[in-house]
């Protein structure tokens, strides 16, 4: 991600909508055609929710600026034509990427406020909580399924070790 797509403003309401509405009509589409029977449907399923709930965090004056810049970086995440996984080649399988992006995203932001926040926005239908953990628990499962799996677990491991080095733990 550029610092050129960082900076630009984050999508209207009616786009943020719409993209949403979108979304959850592709992966329905997406979901009947399979079957229901692919065994990441689960989680390319919340990538409506999950995007939804970036959104309403971004607007949410509780938060903080510096988080409200990661929270819009998984927003942008969604938009970027070409990821991990692209949808433009995958169809809605493709989220699964941005899944996994939201869930670190929301992760993170759910250590630094309380959770009643992130529920008050969550448009989910499981709970929040037992979700994130776990999408984050399966997290390394399905970072090694995508394209650049090895590639992105070195860098998520070598970050684990970055932050126990900056926290006084090895």
């Amino acid at each position: 991600m550029t610092n050129d797509q960082l900076t630009q403003p984050l999508p209207s309401g009616q786009e943020q909508n719409d993209f949403y509405q979108k979304l959850r009509e592709q992966i329905r589409h997406w979901a009947e055609n399979k079957g229901m029977a692919s065994k990441v449907l689960p989680y390319v399923m919340l990538a409506p929710d999950m995007f939804h709930l970036m959104m309403k965090l971004a607007m949410d004056d509780r938060i903080d600026g510096k988080s409200k810049a990661l929270v819009g970086s998984g927003i942008l995440y969604f938009f970027l034509p070409l990821d991990f996984l692209p949808e433009f080649l995958l169809g809605p399988g493709g989220f699964l990427d941005d899944v996994v992006v939201a869930a670190f995203i929301l992760n993170t932001i759910l250590n630094n406020y309380p959770k009643e926040i992130l529920e008050e926005h969550w448009a989910g239908e499981d709970d929040l909580l037992d979700t994130l953990q776990n999408l984050v628990e399966s997290g390394n499962k399905l970072v090694s399924k995508i394209p650049a799996g090895g590639l992105a677990k070195r860098f998520l491991k070598s970050d684990d070790q970055n932050d126990n080095k900056t926290s006084g733990t090895a």
